[in-house]
């Protein structure tokens, strides 16, 4: 990957990890289901009508918006404001990489390199001792949602790829409609009156939160990465979601004092050796995965 695009990947994770500073702030100001459909609704607009539709197959845009508009971003937002902590929710999403690997492997044929899969087994086995501390509280179903969030990522870079060679911020923009009108159907199903009552006077928190999730997040964040995944291989690309949680961690600690136990602690340590296996495991070019691979 050229230097320019390895530094726009860079650019692109350090700003995801910083939003998920707006949806804690957010969560707080009305329920997580309308924050993500007004995330979109402002993602979308005014853009859309600067924009020609993407060259693009309809289908392929509905399904990157329902993906990364409802499954991840409706399932992220609801898991932290279930209460996980946005910190731990920035480490535990960056399984999209292995979801994304995995899922280019079955449906496009990019085989990973024996590195990823050893990689993947590492950060696995992190979530699994985080999971193993949450197993006896209720905060282990807010664990899952951000496993199967970070699941419907992977899905949405496969998609994103699978789109290739079109105007790839069109393709942001017009997916991002998609995505408001079954997420604000379901909030009115699951939180009832509170999601009007909240939006019917929005506070200075509620309209920063969602600024900065729409434009920094959703605009420049996913124009430029699926950009990035058009050029490059999946395998290439995801990996550099690694940074994510080193913001988001740090941040969850400095600004919310977020505490990490013992288990978790360590859980995160495997989950970023698994990411750090996977990001530069080929480079080691280890003789034994070179000949299997």
């Amino acid at each position: 990957m050229p230097p320019r695009d390895a530094l726009t990947a860079t650019a692109v994770a350090v700003v995801w990890g910083l939003t998920f500073i707006a949806i804690k702030v957010g969560v707080a100001e009305t329920t997580p289901l309308a924050l993500s459909a007004l995330r979109f609704v402002f993602a979308a607009l005014p853009l859309v009508l600067f924009v020609r539709p993407p060259k693009a197959s309809p289908a392929l845009v509905v399904l990157y918006g329902l993906f990364i508009g409802v499954g991840q971003f409706g399932l992220l937002f609801v898991a932290v404001g279930e209460g996980f902590p946005v910190g731990l929710a920035s480490l535990v999403i960056q399984l999209q990489a292995f979801f994304t690997i995995l899922l280019a492997w079955a449906l496009l044929g990019e085989r990973p390199r024996p590195a990823r899969g050893l990689g993947a087994a590492i950060a696995f086995a992190g979530i699994a001792l985080i999971g193993s501390e949450r197993l006896g509280g209720a905060s282990l179903g807010p664990l899952m949602l951000v496993v199967a969030a970070a699941a419907f990522w992977g899905a949405g870079n496969v998609v994103a790829k699978i789109a290739a060679r079109v105007d790839l911020l069109a393709f942001v923009a017009w997916s991002s409609l998609v995505a408001p009108v079954p997420l604000f159907l379901a909030s009115a199903w699951f939180d009832g009156p509170s999601t009007l009552a909240s939006l019917a006077h929005p506070s200075l928190r509620l309209v920063l939160s969602v600024l900065v999730l729409s434009y920094a997040g959703t605009t420049f964040g996913y124009g430029l990465w699926t950009r990035l995944l058009a050029r490059h291989p999946a395998a290439a690309v995801a990996p550099f979601a690694l940074l994510v949680p080193v913001v988001g961690v740090i941040a969850g600690v400095a600004i919310f004092g977020e505490p990490l136990d013992a288990f978790e602690v360590w859980g995160a340590v495997l989950v970023m050796a698994g990411l750090s296996v996977n990001v530069f495991g080929e480079r080691l070019r280890l003789p034994r995965l070179d000949a299997v691979g």
